[in-house]
């Protein structure tokens, strides 16, 4: 319960730390678009006629999507997706790969966590809802 009785959303901690990897995952994205453009100043449509750098850019600009959608049932879905094309964008930089593989890794992670303290959370409200 909060403070003026009323009874809390359960499930939010999960959503809140999926968000949160999201967010940063996002940032981390568009510093690879920017080191593409970078190291190749000249690129070539690799993909309907878009650049690796735009293409970077709107998998950054998904990634803050999917955060602001993550209360959605298919939000983690979405998240998952991001953290597919994040490792796909090693193809572009070749740090993506690693960068995209340890984004996936905690995205994993904190989905489990939060499972669980949600879980956890839920069952503390029924307890105190029975006292």
């Amino acid at each position: 319960m909060t403070p003026d009785d009323r009874p809390r959303p359960q499930g939010k901690f999960m959503w809140r730390m999926l968000a949160t990897v999201l967010g940063g995952q996002g940032l981390v994205i568009f510093f690879g678009a920017l080191a593409s453009r970078g190291l190749d100043p000249d690129q070539g449509a690799v993909l309907a006629g878009l650049t690796p750098f735009v293409l970077m850019c709107i998998l950054a600009v998904l990634a803050i999507v999917a955060a602001g959608l993550m209360r959605r049932p298919f939000g983690p879905a979405l998240g998952w997706a991001v953290q597919a094309f994040s490792i796909l964008s090693g193809f572009f930089v070749g740090m993506m790969f690693v960068v995209g593989i340890v984004f996936a890794l905690l995205y994993g992670y904190c989905q489990h966590v939060g499972r669980r303290v949600d879980r956890e959370q839920a069952a503390r409200a029924m307890t105190q809802q029975e006292s």
